[in-house]
């Protein structure tokens, strides 16, 4: 145990006298600090002996008070003012706060050196420190012995548990939930306190007072800007923030370990799903190799996404969907994103990870492997509905009823139909061709705003859309040929 400060007051070659908080007396002090800085409880980690020629005490009663309260607040031990130098009278109300608050306040006999009540708490403490030592060589240890799957944090947080004393979690800094999956889901008023990070903030760990007399205390994990270890005491225990955050760097390299290990599954899901796409891979080779994955297409849909205005949100889908621990895969083109979920149920947690800036269309059910690619293009369409519609999720079926065709193989029809003619010319003058099309209608058909849109001379214009008409056979003056180009072209 720490040395108190009764013991240090008992002593007789430090010469130290108490002015007050005489109750307190039995204040653990794990370390000594001086300063002559203002504000010198900004410099204490907790639990110190903080020594001053003065210089920091303020002269008026109210600073005073609050120089206590804020020691006080930020956990420093007590409070020791040289005899003799700089401090100014104190007053009665630095006093009545010092017994109120249960925290003693010493004088230090000139010329007695600070050094040497320095040397006596570190003699005093050598016993503790050696089993600091202990406890943070444990803490590293923890490490070597999980594995980076989820299982294995849940292993490494349960040792820190016991190490640490109290409950220790990894939170997602953005919603308060665990940032492993498999976890029961913390209270909300302490998931709060995750994500608004409000609290007295000591030596890097932020304590954040519950009702009643709990308390959450959170340090940043390091590397990791969206995760935060929580550790939640008993009311009446006090952790070793130094061990706090060690716990983080530790939980810091196990998070490592389990990124590794997501992004690995990640590549191997995508490049299965552009397999599948690119028809590079049987159907019954596909079925199996998905099932292997958690992913029972009977019930399995496509879902396409996007987020324009925070991108990172749709990179980092797959991570969120981990969390939660659905089976899927997923693949990025284009800034849109092919994901194949198991349910339907899974798509709330998919549109969730989005944020709601996010929009998501969803394939019908994709049964069999050889339809993958179908509900690709179904989830595609209905995003692009969705996109134009301003909805954030937008399933298939009711995507239908917009566009003409019902299915992919009756847009394939409607193009060939309708704009093969102009599909056959070389891909970069038929993407002039159609492009300048598109831009004309939808810029209700004006040739000198299409012109400046495109950037090219209104003749231009006239000429592109005119070789349309003639490879088409249809007219842009023309009611039914003008839908026909433009759900062709929206087929497309």
């Amino acid at each position: 145990m720490p040395i108190t400060v009764g013991e240090l007051l008992e002593m007789p070659h430090l010469r130290l006298r108490l002015h007050s908080g005489a109750s307190a007396l039995d204040r653990p002090i794990s370390w000594t600090h001086t300063t002559e800085l203002p504000e010198p409880w900004r410099w204490v980690a907790g639990g110190e002996l903080l020594m001053t020629n003065g210089m920091p005490i303020p002269r008026s009663a109210s600073g005073q008070e609050e120089l206590v309260r804020q020691l006080v607040d930020h956990g420093a031990a007590a409070l020791a003012i040289g005899e003799q130098m700089y401090a100014p009278p104190l007053t009665k109300r630095l006093a009545r706060t010092s017994e109120e608050l249960g925290f003693p306040v010493l004088w230090i006999a000139y010329p007695m050196p600070f050094v040497a009540i320095s040397r006596a708490v570190a003699e005093a403490t050598l016993l503790e420190q050696s089993q600091r030592l202990i406890r943070t060589e444990r803490i590293y240890q923890a490490l070597q012995q999980i594995s980076s799957q989820s299982s294995g944090l849940k292993m490494l947080t349960s040792a820190l548990s016991r190490e640490l004393g109290c409950e220790v979690r990894v939170c997602d800094r953005a919603t308060g939930h665990d940032w492993y999956p498999g976890v029961p889901s913390l209270p909300a008023e302490i998931r709060t306190a995750v994500t608004e990070r409000r609290g007295k903030l000591r030596a890097g760990v932020i304590a954040v007072h519950l009702d009643g007399d709990r308390r959450v205390l959170l340090v940043d994990v390091p590397t990791h800007p969206d995760a935060v270890l929580v550790a939640l005491p008993e009311p009446a225990e006090q952790p070793d923030a130094l061990l706090l955050q060690h716990a983080a760097t530790v939980c810091a390299l196990a998070l490592s370990q389990a990124r590794l290990t997501i992004e690995h599954d990640r590549r191997t899901g995508a490049e299965l799903l552009l397999q599948i796409l690119d028809a590079q891979v049987s159907p019954s080779v596909a079925q199996r190799q998905l099932e292997e994955l958690g992913l029972r297409l009977a019930e399995a849909v496509c879902v396409a996404a996007r987020n324009d205005h925070d991108p990172d949100l749709l990179r980092n889908v797959h991570l969120n969907l981990w969390r939660s621990a659905v089976s899927h895969v997923t693949v990025h083109r284009g800034g849109t994103s092919l994901t194949v979920l198991p349910d339907n149920a899974a798509v709330r947690v998919l549109v969730q990870a989005l944020g709601q800036s996010g929009q998501a269309g969803v394939s019908e059910l994709i049964v069999r492997s050889d339809r993958v690619v179908d509900a690709a293009r179904e989830a595609t369409w209905a995003l692009d509905i969705a996109r134009e519609q301003g909805t954030p999720l937008l399933q298939y079926a009711d995507a239908g009823p917009l566009l003409g065709p019902r299915n992919p193989a009756e847009a394939r029809a409607l193009v060939d139909r309708v704009l093969g003619r102009v599909l056959e010319l070389p891909s970069e003058h038929a993407s002039e061709l159609l492009t300048t099309l598109r831009v004309f209608l939808e810029n209700g058909r004006s040739w000198q705003r299409t012109a400046e849109a495109l950037h090219v001379h209104r003749q231009t214009v006239l000429y592109r859309v005119r070789r349309v008409e003639q490879l088409t056979g249809r007219h842009v003056t023309d009611t039914g040929d003008l839908a026909a180009l433009w759900l062709a072209l929206k087929a497309l």
